[in-house]
């Protein structure tokens, strides 16, 4: 009788959240294996982080909460969105316009219609001080 046998696999090189897992084969009957596989969760290896400087998300924090009446205890991160502040259009385009005062820059409209997170902002923010400092 022929043996066989198995190697486990894994997709830790993958972004997958899940891994298979296969168990060794221990032996045929009438043709059929006692293959068993068995999916387990697998931690996430994504980071996603800002490239703004954090002293700008701060300041950009502060700023959507003085706009939306937030009071000290909201907790905002990078990732928050402004409709889930309870945000509507208006609402953004005075949020972008604190920021330009603020920062003493000039959004191009183009790229204040798609700010729609903190992190968009404060990464939209840098790059123009960047460019700003450059000249």
């Amino acid at each position: 009788m022929a043996s066989v046998t198995a190697a486990s696999t894994s997709t830790r090189s993958r972004p997958c959240p899940m891994a298979l897992a296969i168990k060794p084969v221990t032996g045929f009957s009438q043709g059929r294996s006692n293959l068993s596989f068995t999916i387990r969760p697998s931690p996430a290896r994504l980071r996603f982080s800002c490239l703004a400087q954090p002293k700008t998300v701060e300041r950009v924090c502060g700023i959507v909460k003085k706009q939306l009446s937030l009071g000290d205890a909201e907790t905002l991160t990078a990732a928050t969105k402004f409709t889930e502040l309870g945000a509507d259009s208006l609402d953004t385009v005075e949020i972008v316009m604190g920021l330009e005062e603020e920062f003493g820059i000039t959004l191009a409209e183009e790229k204040a219609q798609t700010i729609a997170t903190i992190e968009q902002a404060a990464d939209a923010i840098e790059e123009l001080l960047k460019e700003k400092n450059d000249n």
